[in-house]
């Protein structure tokens, strides 16, 4: 006989009802060895299953590029980071590129900085503020401020070697021509010119010293004449400015051929000084009561440190 409906606002069991009261009534009977390590697998499975559900997924081991990825991409240790900059306009070719750059890196990690832009190796590069930029000193000890100009001189390696070479040959020749001569300073063309003695208004100088080229003319020297002579370095324009009474030559450094100098005997402090402007010692235009300390620096910006090489 069918059993009666359950009354209003009571659900009937279902069938899991049904059968927990069936299993219960069934009198339970043990289990044998391959059916209890049976069960006992299922049971670990679903454990395991439920600990995963609930448990978050495992972090990245430390080297793993997935959790890299969500690193920022910061300076790494050899960076800039944290150091003071300073703003720069590198010119090189007619070409401006504005460049950050630490202002207590040297002059030589400069040169790095400029290959990486022009493409122009170090020793190939004339580098200028206010003068050449020494390599050993930082922008800093050197007064660079920001929004400065650095003028960069240079070539390719192609193109020096094709300079170079005729170069390399006029020096040559002209040292040669020097060692079988008596020394300059006592040479009758030039003994006209040293006899006046030194000018009174000729710039101080500092034996046994080099300094960079200063900011303003070389001024107080004669030329071949016995007249006034100044030099000015126009860095901007890689030129180089002959000055007298009458006129004022502007010749590209790129078009002097040699540059030769001597010390003046009895004044070795000072030195007489030649500019090569054509193929031969015809050519020279000699300067004379040159201070010493200037005498390096004045080779180094006409012909470039590349000269060595």
């Amino acid at each position: 006989m069918a059993a009666a409906g359950a009354p209003d606002g009571m659900e009937e069991p279902g069938m899991d009802t049904e059968a927990e009261t069936v299993a219960a009534e069934v009198p339970a009977r043990p289990l044998n060895c391959v059916e209890a390590k049976a069960a006992a697998g299922a049971a670990a499975e679903d454990s395991c299953a439920a600990r995963g559900s609930l448990q978050p997924a495992p972090a990245q081991p430390p080297g793993d590029p997935a959790a890299q990825a969500s690193v920022s991409n910061g300076e790494d240790a050899g960076g800039c980071a944290g150091r003071e900059l300073v703003d720069l306009k590198i010119i090189w070719n007619k070409t401006k590129h504005d460049v950050k750059f630490p202002l207590d890196s040297t002059g030589s990690e400069l040169k790095q900085k400029i290959h990486s832009i022009t493409g122009l190796p170090p020793a190939m590069q004339k580098v200028m503020y206010k003068g050449l930029v020494p390599e050993d000193k930082t922008l800093r000890e050197i007064k660079v401020t920001s929004g400065a100009k650095i003028m960069v001189v240079g070539s390719t390696i192609n193109d020096v070697l094709a300079v170079n070479t005729p170069k390399d040959a006029a020096q040559q020749d002209s040292k040669a021509e020097e060692n079988k001569k008596e020394p300059l300073c006592r040479q009758k063309q030039h003994r006209k010119v040293l006899d006046k003695g030194k000018p009174e208004d000729v710039m101080p100088s500092v034996k046994g010293a080099q300094e960079r080229l200063p900011t303003v003319p070389l001024s107080g020297m004669y030329n071949k004449s016995g007249g006034k002579v100044r030099l000015t370095f126009k860095l901007e324009q890689d030129q180089l400015w002959i000055g007298t009474k009458e006129r004022t030559e502007k010749l590209p450094m790129g078009s002097i051929k040699n540059v030769v100098s001597e010390p003046i005997e009895g004044h070795e402090d000072y030195h007489m000084m030649a500019f090569q402007l054509g193929p031969t010692e015809a050519s020279y235009y000699w300067v004379y009561w040159v201070p010493t300390q200037y005498v390096d620096a004045i080779k180094d910006t006409v012909l470039g440190k590349w000269q060595y090489f």
